[in-house]
């Protein structure tokens, strides 16, 4: 009898351990928030990791050799205005939608607003969850630029979003910025990528203390009217494209594909202080792209320099 009530407090006293570190472990990611903040909810180019016709690459994610990554998107969030706002509409974004919910921000909405960059696939596909055949959504705001939204409105099944109240597009012009919250505006700008259906924009979210640049897709900073150097100088953090490494990464030819290589960004940079440096953070990584994977060389290599790469989870204060 009093070995099974010693056996019993030792029990409780684990328990209690046990419980108090989950409880310091929550506190300490609630410490890194402040009312007004950006969180990363994917990093993959488009087509995710692991990546279709990559059967290795789903081997390797079930066997616990590698991260699932969820295709790139940004979360704003506003504690005070009760708010919070999701930029791409990603095929993984009923899983974003539900990380803001848990993990950010619970209100009677699944969210305020979705901002897009562009009609390719990565970016705007995941609306349909929001359609007829899913969700059934009314009314949520979303908000694009004028091809973005003719777009939408012009060409199925998109159309029936619209038709069906499911969505509501809300006009953004370049270059104009609009108030979300008390604290926190965005404005788009536009940026050069292939354009088939729809402009490319990035976007700058400005809080009441720090400034964001994101830019998941262009074809080449020197096609840019603006200088990428110049933008990063302006702002506290700048989620820009890293699509792919180098040249020859892929077995097909990159111009199909255009974009910054990591080794053509860096160069730009080479000369600017560690603390420039410190203000990108690399994301949009494709699935062949070296640096999608932590603890890679390629990666450690430029952390030492004062790059940073991003990683779902990550929080950064407005």
């Amino acid at each position: 009898m009093k070995s099974n009530l010693i056996f019993l407090i030792v029990s409780i006293l684990i328990i209690s351990c046990k419980n108090e570190k989950v409880s310091i472990k929550n506190q300490s990611a609630l410490s890194n928030k402040t009312n007004q903040y950006i969180t990363v909810l994917g990093i993959a180019q488009d087509g995710g990791f692991p990546h279709i016709n990559n059967t290795d690459e789903f081997i390797e994610t079930k066997e616990g050799k590698s991260d699932k990554e969820l295709v790139t998107s940004l979360g704003v969030i506003d504690i005070t205005n009760d708010k919070k706002f999701i930029f791409e509409a990603t095929p993984d974004m009923p899983q974003q939608l539900a990380i803001l919910d848990e993990n950010h921000l619970h209100n009677n909405r699944i969210v305020d607003g979705i901002f897009l960059t562009h009609a390719h696939i990565g970016h705007y596909t995941g609306l349909m969850y929001l359609g007829r055949e899913a969700m059934g959504a009314k009314r949520i705001p979303v908000y694009a630029m004028p091809r973005m939204q003719s777009f939408l409105e012009n060409n199925g099944p998109w159309s029936q979003l619209v038709s069906l109240n499911n969505i509501q597009i809300n006009p953004i012009q370049a270059d104009s910025a609009i108030r979300l919250t008390n604290s926190i505006q965005v404005a788009p700008f536009l940026v050069p990528h292939r354009d088939e259906f729809s402009e490319t924009v990035g976007y700058k979210v400005i809080g009441d203390h720090k400034k964001a640049l994101f830019i998941p897709d262009i074809n080449k900073w020197s096609l840019w009217k603006k200088n990428i150097v110049a933008e990063v100088k302006q702002v506290d953090y700048a989620f820009i494209d890293a699509t792919f490494f180098k040249n020859g990464e892929i077995p097909r030819p990159m111009a199909e594909v255009p974009h910054p290589f990591i080794e053509e960004t860096i160069t730009l940079f080479k000369n600017e202080p560690r603390e420039i440096k410190n203000k990108i953070i690399f994301i949009h990584f494709n699935h062949s792209n070296p640096a999608i994977k932590k603890g890679g060389q390629e990666r450690q290599s430029l952390e030492k320099e004062g790059y940073r790469f991003a990683n779902t989870g990550d929080i950064f204060p407005l």
